[in-house]
């Protein structure tokens, strides 16, 4: 009996009335509208507009692309398309870099035709290009197969700009090349003419080889002259569709920039040798000039060492005044006694190979060596050396306080000289970079503090 009245008391509901209820579902039900509306007005995720189409249907709701207005949404479809534009467009230079090679410098080697001088004087530094292009693509294609992996279907986490930059190396090789073709066109036209046999091959490939699509080898040795011109063109279609608030902005101008210059050094190049022809001519500012400028220093500064070029990194470079003391008094008396000339500076350091380099070793960093080197400014279109290069291992770098604008560089019994720059924080910073290097590798450096004779003692140097 006492079971049975406890279940007759036992609500079957909620507990809450009729009223309550209805309230409480009108309410969820205005809830549930409006984040339906916010959902349907949420701001683009890369401009922020609320511009976005109010979608009916909830399937569509909720397949619609990461919140995008129309505008970013057709933006971002322009972007891939540019991106896989760059990275298909490569793969087809590398075939027909593989064409030179496979197709005609091979069977003209195999077969005796050419010299390997005569070879090497009509295909330059193909197999150079080969290997960039193939390193070069093979990144690229891991970061667009990695992107669709992580669903990333619109390839926004693709940075072709940090790409481009970590290969920028590969700009020289183009150089090479191109100031080259000339003379290699040359060549191939007075061979062709002296050589039957060659003259046979290069129809025959033409005509027969479906590989070649009926192009003869002149068309194809003007591929890495096209592709180099085309990088400009392709990086300012991917700039044009990536949104300013994109990590690799900044990397796409500077990608951009970079291979301007080099283009525009390659012509002026060009013309100092006497040829005629020129690459594609861009507009010249006042960065791009100061960056031809830099990449003829570079040039002229690698063949002084006579470094590797992967071997080589430039920590700083540009305009310094440069004084030579004649006696070791020159602080007492002031830097305002010494005559300075302006003079262009490059602090190169040549690291080591990763197999080189001992994890164990005490050294600061993979270094065998930093030199500085002195360059006139540009007489007749050309830089001039002052001396040959200052092995930092062989010097002494200090300063005074007395003198905080200056700071001195003595190469161990040899020459001193004081270098200061316009700007007292950039001579500061010069004066740190050169002193880092000349204590790491200076088998004197446990020699009174790396200080010279003349100099003051140790704590009144600067930090």
């Amino acid at each position: 009996a006492t079971r049975t009245k406890s279940a007759d008391v036992e609500r079957a509901d909620s507990g809450i009335g009729q009223m309550p209820a209805r309230k409480w579902r009108n309410r969820a039900s205005e809830t549930l509208s409006s984040l339906q509306a916010w959902e349907a007005h949420r701001p683009c995720t890369d401009c922020g507009e609320r511009d976005l189409p109010v979608e009916t249907d909830v399937q569509n709701c909720n397949q619609r692309r990461a919140d995008l207005c129309e505008k970013c949404r057709k933006r971002r479809t322009e972007r891939k398309e540019s991106v896989l534009e760059f990275v298909n467009t490569e793969a087809s230079y590398g075939e027909d870099l593989r064409i030179i090679k496979e197709e005609f410098y091979l069977p003209m080697q195999a077969a005796g035709l050419l010299s390997q001088e005569q070879l090497q004087g009509i295909f330059s530094n193909i197999q150079e290009l080969i290997d960039l292009n193939e390193n070069f693509l093979e990144i690229l294609q891991e970061e667009i197969d990695q992107a669709f992996d992580q669903g990333d279907h619109d390839l926004m986490t693709v940075c072709i700009g940090e790409i481009f930059l970590e290969f920028v190396n590969m700009l020289p090789a183009f150089q090479t090349y191109c100031l080259q073709q000339s003379s290699s066109v040359n060549m191939l036209n007075a061979l062709e003419k002296e050589k039957e046999l060659l003259r046979i091959f290069l129809n025959v490939s033409q005509n027969d080889n479906t590989a070649l699509r009926r192009m003869n080898l002149r068309s194809f040795l003007m591929a890495p002259l096209q592709r180099v011109t085309k990088y400009p063109l392709l990086l300012s279609r991917i700039i044009k569709a990536t949104t300013e608030y994109h990590p690799d902005h900044g990397s796409l101008r500077e990608a951009k920039s970079r291979i301007e210059s080099h283009l525009e050094h390659i012509n002026m190049k060009t013309k100092q040798e006497g040829n005629t022809w020129t690459l594609r001519s861009f507009r010249q500012d006042s960065k791009k000039k100061r960056e031809v400028i830099n990449i003829e220093m570079r040039e002229t500064a690698l063949k002084t060492v006579g470094w590797l070029r992967e071997e080589t990194r430039f920590v700083m470079e540009g305009s310094l005044q440069l004084a030579q003391p004649p006696d070791g008094q020159w602080v007492k008396k002031g830097s305002k006694t010494l005559k300075f000339q302006n003079m262009q500076v490059l602090l190169l350091v040549n690291m080591k190979h990763v197999s080189e380099s001992s994890l164990e070793s005490a050294e600061p960093g993979p270094v065998k060596d930093a030199v500085l080197v002195l360059i006139r400014d540009k007489n007749n279109g050309k830089f001039h050396l002052l001396r040959e290069p200052l092995r930092l291992s062989n010097c002494i770098v200090s300063t005074d306080p007395d003198c905080d604008d200056t700071f001195e560089l003595i190469e161990i019994r040899r020459e001193a000289f004081v270098f200061r720059d316009s700007d007292r924080a950039r001579t500061h910073h010069w004066f740190r970079q050169i002193r880092r290097y000349s204590r790491e590798l200076g088998s004197w450096k446990k020699r009174r503090n790396a200080l010279p004779n003349i100099m003051i003692s140790t704590p009144h140097t600067r930090p």
